[in-house]
């Protein structure tokens, strides 16, 4: 019950990022985010889910992204304290740092017979990771009104995403058509979008890709080498699964990219990445075929 607790709260605390900051006295507030993740934190530590080396690699790289998103000081402190912020990103989300006991929730479950076996983890380093890039450095929607707006304007291109990617990946036989609610779902759907989903798309989006629209200058040549770019990286990021996984990452990506570059706000990457792995989940082969 202490872990649901443990990751409960860092939910909740990913989800505070859209909140207002809460007024401590009349010149002091803090961003509930922050409070909340904190209190994740300490949760985690008292049920082992943490240890001190985790608070000390959490710490760490909460404080390089922090310098990295300070826009009054230097450029070269925002440059090396950026890269270095990239690389405790990727030593977290890759598992890399000590003091993270990361529970198993589905371990080599087969969601059908010819499905390769599929493995759940709840990552709070992973996590912790989306949740630290989507409060410093994301673009967000400040109003349901502009969320719906955002969604409208990205719908079209996250449609297509999901038709070309899915398409792509029955005719190549990666996955056939698999209709199916396991008593899974649910788990699955909260566990991607909070600590997998959010922390991809905060990475690869609103950090490298929007970084790279500052650096290279607002235009159409330059907002498209920043899609490609941002793309590319997330189908490296996949090479893990094979060629073929990383090629439809790949694609993905370009989907992914776009609908972020359309609507310029977190959410478009988010809900066109969490859509599609729900609808993969759904009605084809999950992961993929054995």
């Amino acid at each position: 019950m202490t872990t649901l607790v443990v990751y409960t709260l860092l939910a909740f605390s990913i989800c505070a990022v859209w909140l207002p900051p809460l007024r401590i006295t009349s010149q002091h507030n803090i961003p509930p985010w922050l409070f909340l993740g904190i209190l994740a934190a300490g949760f985690g530590l008292a049920a082992d889910s943490l240890r001190p080396a985790a608070l000390i690699g959490l710490g760490v790289f909460l404080l390089l992204a922090w310098l990295a998103s300070q826009k009054k000081t230097p450029r070269w402190q925002q440059f090396m304290c950026g890269f270095l912020t990239i690389v405790m990103a990727l030593a977290l989300a890759m598992h890399r740092l000590p003091g993270f006991n990361n529970p198993v929730l589905l371990a080599g479950v087969k969601l059908s017979p010819d499905s390769a076996p599929f493995t759940l983890y709840a990552n709070f380093d992973k996590g912790a990771v989306g949740l630290v890039l989507l409060a410093l450095f994301c673009r967000r929607t400040s109003s349901w009104a502009e969320l719906i707006a955002v969604i409208r304007k990205a719908a079209p291109i996250i449609a297509a995403t999901i038709v070309a990617v899915l398409g792509l990946a029955w005719f190549i036989h990666f996955v056939r058509l698999d209709f199916k609610l396991p008593e899974s779902t649910l788990t699955f759907m909260v566990v991607n979008l909070f600590f997998t989903v959010i922390a991809e798309e905060a990475f690869f989006r609103g950090f490298i890709h929007d970084r790279l629209s500052l650096v290279l200058g607002s235009t159409s040549w330059n907002n498209a080498i920043a899609v490609v770019i941002s793309a590319l990286l997330f189908g490296v990021a996949h090479l893990t699964g094979g060629p073929q996984y990383a090629g439809l990452a790949t694609l993905a990506g370009l989907g992914y990219a776009f609908a972020f570059q359309q609507a310029r706000r977190i959410e478009s990457a988010i809900a066109a990445h969490f859509l599609l792995n729900a609808t993969q989940f759904v009605t084809f082969s999950y992961p993929y075929l054995q």
